[in-house]
């Protein structure tokens, strides 16, 4: 199913549109450009949902990685503390590899 709110909000970000639903019906445009047909946004979706997947272990590692606050406090004691969160630090990206969904 095409996602037309994740399309408009990738593509057309600085543009000024309201969608009520997730159909391009509900799209109501209104920027001075012309509005996007809907074989458009249709043809836009493969690419957009290809981006999103290979980006995805961005939020998966942020959900795992400890707090900056650990991390900080971590390398400013330095030593076994320090080398203790590169080690999960590490261990949370081979969990989830760049490019992998």
């Amino acid at each position: 199913m095409i996602d037309y709110s994740l399309i408009l909000k990738t593509n057309y970000l600085n543009k000024k549109w309201i969608l009520a639903g997730n159909d391009y019906e509900s799209l109501d445009w209104h920027d001075e450009l012309p509005k996007p047909t809907k074989a458009e946004l249709d043809s836009q979706w493969s690419a957009v949902q290809a981006y999103v997947d290979a980006h995805a272990y961005i939020a998966k590692r942020a959900a795992e990685y400890p707090s900056i606050g650990d991390q900080l406090d971590a390398l400013w004691k330095g030593g076994d503390a320090a080398a203790e969160m590169l080690a999960k630090v590490q261990a949370v990206k081979a969990k989830y590899p760049k490019g992998v969904a």
